[in-house]
């Protein structure tokens, strides 16, 4: 929708700051971040439908990894508390 493009383009293109953005669209500071948000999240949705992604394709989860670098640190922390 226009007004989430408005924000958007003012504050991620034109690199406004807030609170100009805000004096120049004739809003609130906190309208404009929440616009922003959503405008993002709007973007982010579209981006990911257009390509054929979910975002947990995209960023997926290394469990097994992550568990064993943790394990790991704690191994590491325990030994040097003897």
């Amino acid at each position: 929708p226009a007004h989430y493009r408005t924000v958007f383009v003012l504050r991620m293109v034109e690199q406004l700051s807030t609170e100009d953005t805000a004096t120049a669209l004739d809003l609130t500071p906190d309208i404009v971040k929440i616009r922003l948000h959503r405008a993002r999240a709007m973007m982010r949705k579209h981006l990911f439908k257009r390509a054929g992604l979910r975002s947990a394709d995209t960023y997926a989860f290394h469990a097994t990894r992550c568990d064993r670098v943790v394990a790991n640190v704690f191994r590491r922390i325990a030994a040097l508390s003897v």
